[in-house]
């Protein structure tokens, strides 16, 4: 095969024009290209007045393929389509993946196709009956703290705006999107350079992979928590699970921690039990919302027509060195409710695969280092995390979250209401002064980087966008130490994912869970 770089394609022009145009750049006749599929698409909008696409497609030809490539020069290159391969093994113990986030999800998904049967315990819902429990809450009713927007069926990413790019560069990735695609979601997300799925097509997707999963002789046990682990000689020997008030334990010798960021529990009682881990730095701030039309006249110059809702990335270091930055930015989406604990409150961001909302959102983050922390011990970020966000409940007295204006958090005054930008967060905001929620520490950094900002995309610092938080659970405030076996010094635990503080993210969190069942694979062939 061939790779065919720097196609260009215009906003609303077919993909099907890569065929003309790579046959142009191979310099043979459309009918010589036996296939194409295209391997990578993004969009160049670094000149308002010639926005397009830029892309690689893999070009197959009935003959002359060598030619072909001479012709086209430094456009072209031979090309080789990535292999991932799976062994088979099998095991007299099943392993145990906790947790059917993206991490857990991915694991066991390899564990099942090598033959090993493996048994996933979540502690939340499956899919379908977590979004309505999240829908519930959404609408001012109760909190499921065991399911909700952290917990069930595909973890927190399920609830987000289902962003698969990541600054990872691991190999593994191309067969994270191509599992991604074909169990429902877009075809797109094997070559867009910004992959998106959406949250109402990955609630699908995540429950197709669990039914590959038992197809192939695993099992998925949901609202099933991890209690416990019992040990003898100093590794794994068994899994203390609890269903339905009744607890039992699994055998096993292979136990991939998958738990997520939000799992405070299962942190403090593996500390308790001695699993060396340590802090880690991470972010919290709040949520920045703006126009949709706003954002995408900023970057396009023009109303975006047939191009897709605009996103941004934006950082910037100040001169005290301290940082700030933006991230999962939502095009077209809302502000979420994403409480797990009862007491709390905590705002994400999320899209539908349309991106068709009124709003634009992102998290606007504060860099926080361990020494940042205000407490002493392993769990002291975990317990500013919690700290903060009871505060936030506390000033409102309820699950509704505080939010101000731009323009008046700039300015050192609480806000009253909202101006031209209507905050998208349900069960709803109370206006105010976040500083009364946030530390001194993460408000005095936004108060430098909002119009530092502001000199980087045009409008972000709008005195009438919404700030709406806190933000807490951008990451993992722990890290559970693993080897390079990836087990930690219990042997047979795995940390894996976001919760073990080795991701950050859908497709790096995926990726990670690869590892991990590569070497618990690696393990059982061992044992043969």
């Amino acid at each position: 095969m061939i790779l065919v770089r720097n196609l260009r394609l215009e906003p609303g022009e077919s993909l099907e024009k890569l065929r003309t145009k790579a046959a142009k750049k191979l310099r043979v006749p459309e009918g010589e290209i036996a296939d194409i599929r295209p391997v990578k698409r993004s969009l160049d909008a670094r000149k308002k007045n010639d926005i397009h696409y830029t892309c690689s497609a893999a070009v197959s030809l009935k003959r002359g393929e060598e030619r072909a490539l001479k012709a086209a020069g430094k456009d072209a290159a031979p090309y080789e389509p990535p292999v991932y391969e799976i062994p088979a093994v099998q095991a007299d113990t099943r392993p145990v993946v906790v947790g059917f986030g993206p991490a857990g999800m991915f694991a066991a998904l390899v564990l099942a196709r090598a033959g090993a049967r493996p048994i996933v315990i979540e502690r939340g819902q499956e899919a379908v009956k977590r979004a309505a429990a999240v829908e519930v809450f959404r609408r001012g009713g109760p909190l499921d703290t065991e399911s909700n927007v952290q917990f069930g069926e595909g973890g927190a990413g399920t609830f987000s705006d289902g962003k698969l790019n990541t600054g990872t560069h691991d190999r593994r990735m191309f067969w994270v999107l191509r599992e991604f695609a074909a169990h429902g979601a877009p075809g797109s997300v094997t070559f867009d350079s910004k992959p998106h799925i959406g949250t109402d097509i990955l609630i699908d997707v995540v429950q197709s992979i669990r039914r590959e999963i038992i197809a192939l002789g695993g099992e998925v046990r949901f609202e099933t928590r991890l209690d416990g682990i019992k040990t003898e000689d100093g590794a794994v020997c068994g899994a203390n699970v609890t269903h339905g008030g009744k607890s039992e334990t699994l055998p096993c010798r292979h136990l991939i921690l998958a738990i997520g960021h939000s799992a405070r529990d299962s942190f403090q009682w593996l500390h308790e039990m001695g699993v060396p881990m340590e802090r880690k730095p991470f972010s919290m701030g709040v949520r920045i919302e703006h126009k949709q039309s706003a954002i995408d006249l900023a970057q396009y110059g023009r109303e975006r027509g047939e191009l897709p809702p605009a996103d941004y990335s934006l950082n910037v270091h100040l001169p005290d060195g301290t940082s700030a930055y933006t991230f999962c930015m939502c095009p077209g989406g809302q502000v979420f409710a994403a409480a797990s604990e009862a007491g709390g409150v905590v705002t994400n961001g999320m899209s539908y695969s349309r991106r068709d909302g009124e709003n634009a959102n992102a998290a606007l983050l504060v860099t926080l280092h361990t020494e940042d922390f205000p407490g002493e011990g392993v769990l002291a970020g975990m317990e500013w995390q919690r700290e903060i966000e009871r505060a936030a409940y506390a000033y409102t007295g309820s699950y509704r979250a505080p939010a101000q204006l731009v323009g008046d958090f700039l300015e050192n005054r609480p806000s009253t209401g909202p101006g031209a930008v209507t905050p998208s967060y349900a069960p709803g905001v109370v206006w105010g002064d976040l500083r009364k929620v946030l530390p001194e520490r993460i408000t005095s950094v936004m108060q430098n980087a909002i119009p530092a900002l502001g000199q980087k995309l045009h409008g972000f610092d709008d005195p009438d966008a919404v700030l709406t938080g806190p933000e807490t659970r951008s990451s993992s405030p722990v890290r559970i130490l693993r080897d390079d076996t990836m087990q930690s010094s219990l042997r047979g635990l795995y940390p894996c994912g976001e919760g073990a503080g080795y991701a950050g993210g859908i497709t790096s969190a995926a990726v990670d869970g690869l590892r991990c069942a590569e070497a618990v694979l690696t393990a059982l062939q061992g044992s043969d």
